[in-house]
């Protein structure tokens, strides 16, 4: 969970011209890249642009947004340096199943409130209540593996808060039909927002920019590569890439060769590695 200070309708445009595929610096929270890999890089993919564009409409409704997409397609990097992008954030994480009290505790610490969570509920619920009216913004991940008693405290938190709550649910594809299931998000939500892997003809664009290590490999053999081993994923792509320098480094090679990327995706291919 995040909580995040108030935010700028500008957006990506206070970083980087709003473009597919441009590379943006110092844009993503630190270690927030898969693996923390050296030399990867923050792109604004398509995804990250609909992020940003669909975050800075829900804060200025102060509504639910609901970030949906398969693992790897970059859902939380996106919202998290939206985020940032927007306004300070703070990660909360919380177990699968988390009842009330676990989102009180966790909401206690993450708004820096002072002393321990109040035993009393209502009393808990009070001093997040005036905290969230200064910094009225929550983004929830994995927020599919939520009983829907947590997601019921915050539609109270939300309606409970003055002008409303800006409230960023993210959840992999298949927990959509849980998120549909509750019915307090159809009148509170601005977007339900599907974030999508690259395609075959974006890949030679997003994969050079991603990292420079792949700037000398022809396009056609990235596509290869992604219908072998990504499928479109970048954090698939960020796996590849560590691998590959792992692999540079061993045979000190100046550049990845057709051997040799055939060496590591038969290494590190196999279902039980996947991410």
């Amino acid at each position: 969970m995040l909580t995040t200070a108030p935010c700028s309708r500008a957006g990506w445009a206070e970083a980087a011209a709003p473009e597919p595929f441009a590379v943006v610096g110092d844009l993503a929270p630190s270690g927030l890249h898969f693996l923390a890999v050296p030399g990867v890089r923050t792109l604004l993919t398509p995804g990250m642009l609909a992020v940003g564009e669909a975050l800075a409409d829900a804060c200025a409704q102060r509504r639910f947004l609901c970030v949906l997409g398969d693992a790897g397609v970059g859902k939380t990097f996106a919202v998290r340096t939206a985020a940032r992008c927007l306004g300070a954030a703070v990660l909360l994480d919380l177990r699968a199943q988390s009842a009330p009290v676990d989102l009180r505790a966790g909401l206690h610490g993450a708004l820096e409130l002072t002393g321990a969570p109040p035993a009393d509920p209502g009393a808990a619920d009070t001093l997040i209540r005036r905290a969230l009216a200064a910094t009225p913004r929550i983004v929830v991940d994995d927020a599919d593996r939520m009983s829907g008693s947590c997601l019921e405290y915050l539609r109270f938190l939300h309606d409970g808060t003055p002008g409303g709550l800006c409230v960023v649910l993210i959840a992999g594809q298949r927990g959509e039909r849980h998120l549909r299931a509750q019915r307090m998000l159809a009148t509170r939500t601005a977007a339900w927002l599907h974030l999508c892997a690259l395609t075959r003809d974006q890949v030679p664009l997003a994969v050079p920019a991603l990292h420079p290590l792949w700037q000398t490999v022809a396009p056609g053999r990235l596509q290869a590569l992604d219908a072998r081993f990504a499928s479109g994923s970048l954090r698939r792509w960020v796996l590849l890439t560590h691998h590959t320098q792992r692999a540079l480094a061993a045979t000190s090679a100046a550049a990845p060769d057709a051997r040799l990327l055939q060496t590591v995706v038969d290494r590190i291919d196999s279902p039980g590695r996947r991410p």
